[in-house]
């Protein structure tokens, strides 16, 4: 970047400059501060000299003074356009108020080269900072920078991400198709028209766009993973194993692509694949009542009631309020014929969630197998009240067991 030039330099600063084209920044340093000691009381004179050690300056990692030479520099000579925009960039990476000041006015003067470049750096420097506080004029500051470089997909991915975290997701679709029109493998404008078609439910579209980038990007991970899960979202379960199985090869050590994987499974019915998933799990996180819960309901399903039994058990040790485990552990107690801790499940259990039609048929069960006829019939009664001809098995059974417990009546 170069700044205009005002008569000729002083011989200190020639070298300077020679030097800074070399990136021997710390040669160049000492030059410019003799340059700026030696006329100290004309800064108009030497507002290049004050840019040029901005310069130096941040290259060497001295912010705190680039930012002050630089101030410098724009207090000498206010209306140029290379002054203004390095010391709104570098105010902008501290985090300091007055950014905007400063690349707001690099927006309204003229590069000494490269023009409709220079002036679209500026505007978009400028939405950046506005982004937080002011989208509707950082939205409006992006589109400048479009109309300055048409051909530039920039603009358009930031406008685009921008529009989508206020929610406007039809402005950002337009915005991410236009920056894909410009550049058809732009991962980014694929990735945000994905996440807008999946935060609409627009499922097919969203594996569209994720297609192509797991076709441009086969060891991409996420792009593997969230294509598995919006194929599962349309239940396209067989596809959707096969890209979470990709993610998870690809990162073995990543307990959610596995989570991700074991559940479906599981929503697949197979249970044995389930289990295998849950249990390599539970040897990294052996304290995760969740990740114990899924194995027993994978037990259950699967008829190995007292291996299920014993990871409820786990589960509710480690979660006592878990409510649904204790109801899970109720079945496999009773399938197990430990009835009284089937019982003592189902009293936990109460304390959390109300009762229902199923609680009430366990109850009923486990107290009929101990010959508490009494509270049996009180809760088979209970059990159809509830039911309401959605169990017709359970009801002919508790129906029946009423007729062989209750007393007739004379």
């Amino acid at each position: 970047m170069q700044v205009p030039e005002e008569g000729s330099p002083p011989p200190e600063l020639a070298r300077a400059e020679e030097f800074i084209q070399k990136q021997d920044y710390a040669a160049a340093e000492p030059l410019l501060r003799k340059v700026l000691a030696g006329d100290a009381g004309n800064d108009v004179a030497n507002y290049v000299a004050w840019f040029e050690l901005g310069f130096v300056e941040n290259g060497l990692g001295k912010v705190s003074e680039s930012i002050a030479a630089y101030r410098k520099s724009v207090a000498a000579k206010p209306d140029v356009f290379e002054s203004n925009l390095n010391l709104g960039l570098q105010l902008a990476k501290t985090g300091q108020p007055d950014a905007a000041q400063f690349l707001r006015a690099a927006t309204q003067l003229k590069p000494t080269s490269h023009i409709a470049e220079g002036k679209s750096r500026a505007w978009i420097s400028l939405a950046h900072v506005l982004g937080p506080t002011k989208p509707d004029e950082a939205i409006a500051a992006y589109r400048e920078a479009s109309a300055l470089q048409p051909k530039d997909p920039e603009p358009h991915l930031a406008g685009g991400l921008l529009l989508e975290k206020q929610d406007k997701y039809s402005d950002a679709e337009q915005e991410y198709k236009q920056a894909l029109a410009l550049d058809p493998s732009s991962d980014d404008a694929l990735t945000g028209l994905a996440n807008i078609y999946m935060r609409g439910r627009r499922l097919p579209e969203a594996a569209e766009y994720l297609r192509k980038v797991v076709a441009a990007h086969p060891d991409q991970v996420a792009a593997h993973v969230q294509l598995g899960r919006v194929l599962a979202a349309e239940g396209r379960n067989d596809d959707a194993i096969a890209e979470l199985q990709a993610g998870a090869k690809l990162a073995p050590a990543d307990a959610s692509v596995q989570r991700d994987l074991a559940d479906l499974y599981s929503t697949m019915k197979k249970y044995d694949q389930a289990e295998a998933a849950y249990r390599t799990l539970l040897v990294t996180s052996p304290n995760d009542a969740e990740l114990h819960h899924a194995v027993g309901k994978s037990l259950l399903e699967q008829k190995k009631f007292v291996d299920a039994q014993k990871e409820f058990m786990a589960a509710v040790k480690l979660k006592p309020d878990f409510g649904e485990a204790y109801a899970n552990l109720a079945f496999a107690a009773s399938e197990n014929k430990d009835y009284p801790l089937a019982l003592k499940a189902l009293d936990f259990r109460v304390k959390l969630l109300p009762e229902n039609a199923q609680t009430y048929f366990l109850r009923a069960s486990a107290y009929d197998h101990l010959r508490d006829v009494k509270r049996a019939a009180v809760n088979y009664h209970l059990f159809l009240k509830a039911a309401n001809g959605k169990y017709p098995d359970q009801e002919w059974q508790a129906k029946h067991r009423l007729i062989a417990i209750e007393p007739k009546k004379r």
